[in-house]
């Protein structure tokens, strides 16, 4: 088993989502994360006036899958996520030697 991170922008994730469900991936775990970096700032104009952002909202996805699909999600999520810019989309794959369900008691 092997944990996949992979940190996106929210516009990709239905995409990336779907098509995880079509390859048999049957729960994600996504949540909100906040980047800040120097070089990726980013300009926007709001009403005629340019604003300089560098501090950009993303999406963490984590999804543990068996061995033998971990290369099929990883390219799957390169091919829909990544856009050729710098930071754009990254992916770390962990090893997981075991997985554990609590569930709250009440």
């Amino acid at each position: 088993m092997k944990l996949i991170e992979t940190v996106i922008k929210s516009v990709h994730l239905d995409e990336v989502r779907t098509t995880l469900q079509q390859l048999g991936v049957e729960e994600i775990m996504v949540s909100q994360t906040v980047s800040q970096d120097d070089k990726t700032r980013e300009s926007m104009f709001c009403t005629g006036t340019e604003y300089v952002a560098d501090v950009i909202t993303k999406v963490k996805v984590e999804i543990v899958v068996a061995d033998d699909l971990v290369n099929e999600v990883a390219e799957t999520i390169m091919k829909i996520a990544a856009t050729g810019q710098k930071r754009d989309c990254r992916i770390c794959i962990l090893p997981i030697d075991e997985t554990r369900i609590y569930f709250a008691k009440g």
